[in-house]
């Protein structure tokens, strides 16, 4: 179900989004070959967000899926903050849409809303490191706000090329699937999987060249997803290593902004996030996607290593 409605969906909203002009502002600094994706329809996020939500909640009629909420609340408000961005971007015709800050504030909203919802089931607030059971208490929903908020922003720092975020997220997604099936969490696998499904059917739509472009709306929805799924297993740690690849793009720009300024107009990288290095290095998007999906899998098979 996921898979065919976001096809449907996708083939409503490319023509459509194309002939309201919604399509894709490209920065003026970014790589020069990136000038020809100008006018991409964008937003296709949403056909991804749909798709999910309908077969989610179908699915959760035929299965008991304990805690709905805590799936839907992240999923929604980070959609929706996406969708909001990207809608400003296509109707101002800039590539600028919220603020960073006002960006910021809405998702510690949003994990905020969750963590409340959290405590409201009476959830563990302890975490595993080693061996070791640390109970965290308020600090949890800490721990909670910088997961959701790094990982949305991780994931859309990813989203630079034609099916690099759509593709390390299918990674990612399987091993936490993998996991799920594993401890019998049957809620976790199903979201994964009916995600999965739809990202396999965007990515018809995406690879190189894109005939459309998730958009804020998407990539912050799949981070905060892939935040979110991590915590209902319990396994908050190892998100830094099943979603490696997306800490390694965030790193590049943190980096490269850090030694920017303390040097004063000196860069590491001829662009960050560190994708854009690689194609100024010469690279072919498809060469670029093929590396990155390579570390996601070596990432993805040492954390179910460390798990099963």
């Amino acid at each position: 179900m996921s898979f065919i409605l976001t096809i449907f969906l996708l083939i409503i909203f490319i023509p459509l989004f194309r002939r309201l002009k919604y399509g894709q502002t490209i920065r003026t600094d970014g790589p020069k070959t990136h000038l020809s994706k100008a006018g991409t329809p964008t937003m296709g996020g949403l056909a991804i967000g749909i798709a999910v939500i309908v077969s989610f909640l179908t699915a959760s009629f035929l299965v008991e899926t304990p805690h709905l909420p805590l799936f839907f609340i992240p999923f929604v408000l980070y959609l929706t903050i996406g969708f909001i961005d990207d809608f400003l971007i296509v109707t101002r015709k800039t590539s600028k849409g919220i603020s960073a800050k006002t960006k910021i504030i809405l998702q510690i909203i949003g994990a905020a809303i969750y963590y409340y919802v959290f405590l409201s089931y009476d959830l563990s607030t302890e975490i595993f490191f080693l061996k070791y059971k640390i109970d965290l208490k308020w600090g949890y929903g800490l721990l909670i706000l910088l997961m959701f908020v790094a990982t949305s922003n991780a994931v859309n720092l990813s989203d630079g090329i034609d099916g690099l975020a759509s593709g390390l997220t299918i990674i990612s997604l399987s091993a936490i699937a993998i996991i799920a099936y594993y401890f019998k969490e049957e809620a976790i696998f199903i979201f994964a999987i009916i995600i999965i499904a739809s990202l396999m059917a965007f990515l018809c739509y995406n690879v190189n060249p894109a005939k459309v472009i998730m958009g804020d709306t998407g990539s912050l929805v799949l981070g905060a997803t892939i935040a979110n799924l991590m915590i209902l297993l319990k396994l908050e740690l190892l998100l830094l290593i099943v979603a490696f690849v997306f800490v390694l793009e965030a790193l590049s720009v943190i980096v490269q902004v850090l030694y920017f300024k303390h040097t004063k107009g000196k860069r590491i990288f001829l662009m960050a996030p560190i994708h854009h290095h690689f194609e100024l290095k010469g690279y072919s998007e498809w060469q670029i996607n093929i590396i990155f999906w390579f570390m996601a899998i070596i990432s993805a098979i040492i954390t179910l290593l460390l798990i099963l």
